[in-house]
């Protein structure tokens, strides 16, 4: 189940000696922010679901910049970076919408609010961040520039999930909603506490702003689609419950504070 992780290690690894070895410029930073986890708790595009089901995350990235004197007329070197991220989220999951908000409630009213469950994500990946308007070098020499960027890159994530019920324990028709107790996806009931490690796709847009010669500020807008429907614990029979045929995925908006190893 680790072998993942230690392969995306060692290509990380392997990317950082290579940087090494060609005296690549490198940058190391810190980001944080909130995370809207998108799943089966509550409703999709729903306003109040997807405030709600927010979290909070922090990592630590590291940039390689491409941009040395060698490489300045490079197009390549001159508007692409090579981000490695490790990062960590948690978010707390409740039922939202109008399944809960029905009036007079239903017993099944009560039992999704009583359901609640958490995620729990140690992440680690590499994306490739392309700057179209600005060339590094121009960025790098003017302090109080912006810097636009687009990303795209995978992720490995190591997830723990946790569901329950103030009714009581989950599995029978008194504290259950019925359509988590149909068997998917090779479980005994349509939810589940569990661990695992799950691949994702990773893309965003953001901007650098040049702080000083040697620190960055960053603003990011990140969305994380994960290959896996267990992230948050939730995932009814597809088959029957066509609502909840997407897999779970996350919005991350971070900042971030970037300091330069290298100039």
């Amino acid at each position: 189940m680790l072998k993942p992780i230690v392969l995306t290690l060692f290509a990380l690894l392997g990317i950082s000696t290579t940087a090494n070895a060609q005296s690549i410029a490198q940058e190391v930073g810190i980001i944080f922010g909130p995370v809207s986890f998108q799943s089966d708790y509550g409703q999709r595009h729903d306003f109040k679901t997807n405030v709600g089901n927010t979290g909070f995350g922090v990592g630590i990235v590291h940039f390689i910049n491409f941009s040395s004197n060698s490489n300045r007329d490079r197009f390549f070197s001159e508007h692409f970076k090579v981000r490695s991220e490790l990062s960590f989220n948690k978010t707390d999951l409740k039922h939202f919408g109008e399944d809960v908000d029905r009036n007079p409630p239903k017993i099944t009213t009560e039992q999704l609010k009583a359901m609640t469950g958490s995620s729990t994500l140690l992440n680690l990946g590499t994306q490739l961040e392309f700057s179209p308007f600005m060339k590094i070098h121009d960025y790098e020499n003017t302090i109080g520039s912006f810097s636009p960027y687009v990303s795209l890159g995978l992720q490995v994530s190591y997830y723990s999930t946790k569901v329950g019920s103030s009714l009581g324990p989950l599995g029978t028709s008194a504290t259950t909603y019925p359509k988590y107790l149909t068997p998917s996806d090779g479980r005994q009931f349509g939810f589940s506490t569990e661990t695992g490690v799950v691949l994702s796709l990773v893309t965003g847009v953001g901007v650098h702003y040049k702080l000083s010669e040697m620190s960055d500020l960053m603003l990011d807008i990140r969305y994380q689609g994960f290959s896996s429907d267990w992230v948050d614990g939730l995932n009814p029979n597809k088959d029957m419950y066509k609502e909840n045929k997407s897999n779970d995925s996350q919005v991350w908006v971070n900042a971030g504070y970037i300091f330069y190893l290298d100039f």
